[in-house]
């Protein structure tokens, strides 16, 4: 289990513990837990069979099976739903896997590393992760520290950086001048690696010699005039719960126009809802007219009104 803020090198390190296994010969198959809906995802992870369901044309392995004698990579493994939990606990334990519209266990052998950047001790206390499967993956973590907790590892970084993007230009690497160097090393990287490797091309797009100069990074870096907020002022449930809220507000709370607006399963956006325990307005209904009134409505005086 690899835990950390977004941005840090989770697959990268993920890659590089493959690469340095007897695994490596094998496939190495990473997977965005966020990149489907629920439905879809089962038959991409544990595969089907041809006419399985509406648009199975064909057999298909699937992940799993995909990433047999290998390592599988799960990326964000918090956004799993509740019965895609139960059915990898079950693959992990038994090492078989059952495609959709079969009933044939087939077995496998994969080494399973998932990724998160969220707290799953949390959620499982939440009731949103299942306990029995987080024990089940947490049986070696190692926690990536975010860029600015690690300001040693930027320099080495940056130029690993600036060699990759000269293989690909066709140029020679360009190297930091101590003040771009300095004005890195004072930036709080909120995007962690993935932010410096943006920075560092665009950099590398504007730079008219061979040194990459103060001005040629993007203008907060030169300025000095952008400091992110620490992360006990925003973090990700904070984001997550103002990007539903608002979306709730611009569909007149109305969840399934917020599900299409989000890109999410009502049962998903109503179990988040309830994980930030975020507050819809009550609708109140208008009162039944008394029975002990019976009035006949009265024409408008037009006249009167004129």
């Amino acid at each position: 289990m690899l835990s950390g803020e977004t941005g840090t090198g989770k697959e990268m390190l993920a890659r590089f513990i493959h690469s340095q296994s007897p695994r490596s010969a094998k496939p190495f198959i990473p997977v965005d837990c966020t990149a489907f809906s629920e439905t879809l995802f089962e038959s991409q992870l544990f595969g089907h069979l041809k006419g399985a369901f509406t648009g199975a044309h064909r057999d298909s392995l699937g992940f799993i099976r995909a990433a047999d004698g290998g390592t599988l990579f799960l990326d964000e493994i918090g956004e799993l739903g509740p019965s895609l939990q139960a059915k990898l606990l079950r693959v992990l334990q038994e090492r078989r896997v059952v495609p959709v519209g079969d009933v044939w266990p087939r077995p496998v052998d994969i080494r399973v590393i998932c990724a998160t950047n969220r707290d799953l001790g949390a959620m499982v206390a939440d009731g949103s992760f299942r306990q029995d499967l987080y024990f089940r993956l947490q049986v070696f973590s190692i926690h990536v520290p975010p860029l600015r907790e690690r300001l040693e590892d930027l320099i080495p970084l940056a130029d690993h950086c600036l060699r990759g993007l000269a293989e690909v230009s066709g140029d020679e690497p360009h190297r930091l001048s101590s003040a771009a160097a300095e004005a890195l090393l004072r930036h709080n990287w909120p995007g962690n690696v993935r932010e410096l490797f943006n920075v560092l091309e665009h950099a590398h797009v504007l730079a008219e010699g061979s040194v990459i100069e103060l001005h040629d990074l993007p203008e907060p870096l030169c300025t000095g005039g952008f400091r992110a907020r620490q992360p006990s002022e925003l973090n990700l449930a904070t984001v997550e719960r103002r990007t539903i809220v608002e979306a709730l507000k611009r569909c007149n709370y109305n969840r399934t126009a917020a599900c299409r607006l989000l890109g999410l399963e009502l049962r998903r956006l109503n179990r988040r809802i309830m994980t930030l325990k975020i507050q819809l307005p009550i609708k109140r209904s208008l009162p039944a007219p008394s029975s002990a009134r019976h009035e006949e409505p009265q024409t408008p005086d037009i006249a009167a009104a004129s």
